[in-house]
């Protein structure tokens, strides 16, 4: 973002909060959500993100965000979440174990709100219009908690044909092939997997979504559409691999032919402001879990660049909408990543030729801007001019429970407490929905 469009964004979020003061006493009121999930995402990933893009005294949209709370992600069964398990937490307010994605593990649940299904299943019920946004396949859990229940999130085949049956308004992601029969060749070239011969996109079109495969074909959608089923890979619109193995096979780490979610979200809201309507849109980046998950620094800093254009976007429109809330938090910390300056590196394990050492002084593989050992990253200049030069350490490539920060703007964001339970997420969404406390 250029320094016109934050001051806009700050000059928004302060006539923003003078109109929620205003509205205080209205507890009925009710409104639209927009939930960014950037999966993996952690207080040390903001950081290094600045440094990189704006600088360390510099701004993100994410920074812009006025509200904050440090998020607490343990699960039922184990400090350590996971995506499915988080997900499920979002979408039904309740604490469940790790192994779960729309049920507690195998067992049926009740969210928080006394109801059998998701929060996004009870607004669609209630007439309030209902939308998923993720840049990886669509049976992600990060979205896909929101409007399916199942045994395993292995069970890929059974969550889209659930989505499909959901009800939802717009569904915009990859995963072509989880919609298309064995031996059947989708729009982008690859075949589908489905073994029970189900043609999901043929369904999707009986049940009225138009159905779309390319950045054109989404930017041309009439605003009078009323329900979208987006395709935009035939599996992610990232290629999750490691530096090395991306130049080995001459791959970007996204796709670029395919729609990035601040585009996506940015029609989605188009679509639902023409119909003027109340909504709830959860959105998920799900390459910042990815490329966080298999070490690779570079393509995990497109994952955020991306990410905070979509919380750019979705700022820029509750500045034009204050009875929206915009709420992003991640549900783990993806692979524990660090910043090293490179003044740390010293004796064994001291630059060499103007690369990083492959490994840091605790033995933790140590990136640069091409993978492991190589040149270091450079941040943007601070207020004095001054760059630095860093590298990124990675003590593992599990999901971890620690760094993860909750952020909100908006209406009721200033409800969000500093300290947030996972569960607590749902009732703040809710309370924006339905104008009632949990």
């Amino acid at each position: 973002m250029n320094r016109l469009a934050f001051l806009s964004v700050i000059i928004g979020f302060f006539l923003l909060g003078c109109t929620q003061k205003s509205d205080q006493n209205h507890s009925q009121q009710t409104g639209s959500v927009i939930f960014i999930h950037p999966d993996g995402y952690s207080l040390q990933a903001w950081q290094a993100y600045r440094a990189l893009s704006v600088g360390p005294d510099g701004n993100t949209a994410w920074d812009l965000l006025p509200h904050l709370g440090v998020y607490r992600a343990h699960v039922r069964d184990s400090l350590a979440p996971t995506s499915h398990a988080g997900g499920t937490i979002h979408a039904y307010g309740i604490k469940v174990r790790r192994d779960s994605y729309g049920k507690d593990e195998t067992e049926s649940i009740t969210s928080a709100s006394g109801k059998p299904y998701s929060i996004m299943t009870e607004a669609s019920n209630s007439g309030i219009r209902t939308g998923i946004i993720n840049s990886g396949h669509l049976a992600e859990p990060g979205t896909g908690a929101m409007l399916a229940q199942v045994d395993s999130r292995k069970n890929r085949e059974e969550i889209v044909s659930q989505m499909i049956n959901s009800g939802a308004d717009i569904i915009l992601g990859g995963g072509e092939v989880l919609f298309l029969p064995e031996g059947i060749i989708g729009k982008h070239g690859e075949p589908g997997v489905r073994q029970d011969g189900r043609n999901l996109i043929q369904e999707a079109q009986k049940a009225g979504y138009q159905v779309v495969y390319t950045t054109e074909e989404l930017q041309n959608l009439s605003s009078d559409t009323s329900k979208v089923l987006g395709l935009f890979a035939a599996e992610d619109t990232y290629n999750d691999e490691s530096e090395e193995d991306l130049k080995a096979k001459n791959l970007t780490p996204y796709l670029p032919e395919a729609p990035d979610i601040a585009l996506m979200t940015k029609h989605a809201l188009r679509l639902f402001s023409a119909s003027g309507k109340q909504f709830f849109l959860m959105i998920e980046e799900e390459g910042t879990d990815n490329f966080g998950n298999i070490n690779n620094a570079s393509g995990l800093f497109e994952a955020y660049r991306r990410a905070d254009e979509c919380i750019a976007t979705a700022a820029n429109y509750i500045n034009e909408h204050p009875d929206t809330l915009l709420l992003t938090a991640a549900d783990s910390d993806a692979s524990g990543m660090q910043v090293i300056a490179s003044q740390s590196f010293y004796g064994a394990h001291a630059m060499i030729n103007g690369n990083l050492p492959a490994r840091s002084d605790t033995g933790a593989d140590v990136d640069g801007i091409a993978g492991t050992g190589t040149a270091p990253f450079t941040s943007a200049p601070d207020h004095a001019g001054n760059q630095f030069q860093f590298g990124i350490a990675w003590p593992t490539h599990a999901d971890l429970p620690g760094g993860v920060i909750a952020k909100a703007a908006g209406m009721n964001a200033e409800k969000l407490p500093a300290n947030v339970d996972n569960t607590y997420l749902f009732r703040l969404v809710y309370l924006t929905l339905f104008g009632e406390e949990l």
